[in-house]
């Protein structure tokens, strides 16, 4: 059936609809084609017709790791014989990267917040609060200036300092 092989081969591509016209139904009635032959309860034939063409279109075009290095070394080989050293190379870093030669690692930290611990979110939160309880608690600027003057700690008492607390 001319619809199925259209949308097996075209997966991802085009959609259902167009698969439809492209098989010969009607433009005003190809949406309508296109969902009723792929409900099973409707077309149980077409619809397993369309699974087995699935099937043996993912096995034709597997990717294997033995088929993969195979293409890639062939790729090297036509590329050698042209001279180009480049594609050459870049061929044989592929099948190397394939067959796990090459370990490429990349670690990106962007500092979201989704990304902390529960531990470092919570240690973030008390440092927020304990930094901005004094304008969270109502107090005046100039009080808290006054406080700020009055209990100024000498450098090597600064790692046990203290919110301040009105």
């Amino acid at each position: 059936m001319k619809f199925a092989y259209e949308l097996v081969t075209n997966e991802g591509r085009k959609t259902a609809t167009e698969c439809a016209i492209d098989a010969g139904f009607a433009k005003d009635s190809a949406r309508q084609y296109a969902s009723k032959l792929q409900n099973p309860q409707l077309y149980p034939l077409v619809v397993k017709y369309i699974g087995e063409l699935r099937e043996e279109w993912q096995k034709k075009y597997e990717v294997t790791y033995e088929k993969h290095i195979a293409e890639l070394g062939q790729i090297r080989k036509e590329a050698l014989k042209k001279g180009a050293w480049s594609a050459a190379v870049n061929a044989e870093v592929a099948r190397g990267k394939a067959a796990g030669l090459y370990i490429e690692q990349k670690i990106i930290r962007t500092g979201k917040l989704e990304d902390l611990t529960t531990e470092e979110l919570e240690s973030r939160m008390k440092k927020i609060i304990d930094d901005y309880s004094p304008i969270l608690e109502g107090i005046e600027v100039e009080d808290l200036k006054e406080k700020v003057r009055k209990e100024k700690p000498s450098p090597s008492k600064m790692h046990s300092l203290k919110p301040i607390e009105s």
